[in-house]
């Protein structure tokens, strides 16, 4: 099948000395991974290798098989073409922290188009903004309502939040957020994009960050502890 959609590179594998695997977050189809050969052997290859940094937007062209194999791009071209995200240190680490929580995150190959249009519009805000310290924290929590498990906040002015549930509780639980964790999850409920980045100070946001963590292992099968975090940590301590 001949497919033109766009899509988000989600991560990128080396197969062998030449090759590329490319896994996708498609517009059209959901999650694809592609087969790029000789990504490494001639003098475009830097050229061809920069499509694929970590959630770029791209327009492809494809073949799509749909028999569980590597698919094959016929042409790549930028779609979104970013002028800041793989430039800037503090952007390209959470970027590459996102990146690697999405590929945990997103596993269902099926087309899920609320949550493409989301990533896109929220990438963009990010090349063209400076105060990005809650970012990836907003983005994080804001994805749990496309991948299935954003917090019921129908009670939430009760003082304590049950991970499991995903719920507001009146009492504390196994396993739930103290009242103090839960005021400041409650915070971040609040935030978009553009509030004031300076809201929390850096120990709030690292307890910000490990509650989110935890939150997505509560509710995604296999899903692992990204190895960018400690450089993510560094950026922000």
């Amino acid at each position: 099948m001949f497919v033109k959609t766009k899509a988000i590179v989600i991560s990128t594998l080396k197969f062998q000395e030449k090759s590329l695997i490319v896994k996708c977050f498609t517009l059209s189809h959901g999650l694809k991974s592609y087969f790029v050969r000789d990504a490494f052997s001639n003098r475009k290859a830097s050229q061809k290798i920069a499509y694929f940094q970590p959630l770029s937007i791209l327009e492809i062209e494809a073949v799509h098989k749909n028999k569980g194999t590597l698919e094959n791009f016929k042409e790549i071209k930028t779609a979104v073409p970013f002028q800041t995200i793989h430039t800037d240190l503090v952007k390209s680490t959470m970027v590459m922290f996102l990146s690697e929580m999405l590929h945990y995150s997103i596993q269902e190959e099926e087309k899920n188009e609320s949550l493409f249009i989301f990533l896109e519009t929220a990438m963009t805000w990010l090349d063209h903004h400076d105060e990005v310290s809650n970012f990836h924290l907003i983005l994080l929590l804001e994805a749990t309502k496309y991948l299935g498990f954003y917090p019921d906040v129908s009670e939430i002015d009760l003082p304590y939040f049950d991970m499991n549930e995903g719920v507001f509780t009146f009492f504390p639980v196994l396993g739930g957020l103290t009242q103090h964790e839960t005021n400041l999850f409650k915070k971040l409920i609040g935030l978009k994009f553009g509030n004031n980045q300076k809201i929390f100070h850096v120990v709030e946001r690292q307890i910000l960050l490990k509650i989110i963590i935890d939150y997505y292992s509560y509710h995604l099968q296999g899903f692992k502890k990204p190895k960018s975090l400690e450089i993510l940590k560094e950026i922000f301590s």
